[in-house]
């Protein structure tokens, strides 16, 4: 019963998490320059560990319950989405991706405060951790909590490491022009749709 319970965890993050975003948008970025990747990777998961525990600990129904935070949240995100959005398509046709562009490297500072932004002013994080697998979570008592948080953390450390090091491995490949450019257009191309979703839901609520 408890395995049962830490695989409902693990598969329910999978399932919020692998559907491309900002985060994953980064690190994919991170691995295929082979730019502090791995570093990029433990900080996703350390954030989402603790988003997740606030979330099952009873944190989804503060967010859930509060309009002008969902709205802050929201509105923050739109914004942060849109110009990140407008960010990608800039560099997909930047000197036509040329080699110098495709290998320039971040700082460590820089990617700490790129991977907070890109966790902390989405809602999406929120969302999907806090108030989805947070309400998830938050139903089960005792031990039964303690294995789904514990399974829900570990999808995140799967899905990340797993990602940082497909990048890595296949960054011949993935950084090469033309298929760069492709990923840095659907990264625009998605980063404005989840903003319009959020407009969406906001005018719905």
């Amino acid at each position: 019963m408890s395995f049962l319970i830490l695989a409902k965890g693990f598969t329910l993050t999978l399932s919020m998490i692998v559907p491309i975003g900002t985060q994953n948008s980064m690190l994919l970025t991170q691995g295929i320059s082979k730019n502090h990747h791995k570093m990029t990777a433990a900080l996703f998961i350390l954030y989402d560990a603790i988003l997740i525990s606030i979330g099952v600990l009873g944190g989804s129904l503060v967010l859930a319950s509060s309009d002008s935070l969902f709205t802050v949240l929201t509105w923050g995100g739109i914004l942060f989405l849109g110009v990140y959005g407008a960010l990608s398509m800039k560099l997909a046709y930047s000197q036509q991706h040329n080699n110098a562009l495709i290998t320039q490297k971040k700082s460590v500072k820089l990617v700490l405060f790129t991977s907070l932004a890109v966790t902390f002013l989405n809602p999406h994080a929120y969302i999907d951790t806090v108030m989805i697998i947070g309400s998830v979570g938050g139903q089960y008592t005792g031990d039964a909590k303690l294995f789904f948080l514990v399974g829900a953390i570990l999808g995140s450390v799967v899905w990340f490491s797993c990602l940082a090091t497909g990048a890595a491995t296949l960054s011949s490949y993935l950084s090469q022009p033309k298929v760069k450019r492709v990923i840095d257009v659907l990264i625009a191309l998605v980063m404005w749709g989840i903003a319009w979703s959020l407009y969406s839901a906001w005018l719905a609520r």
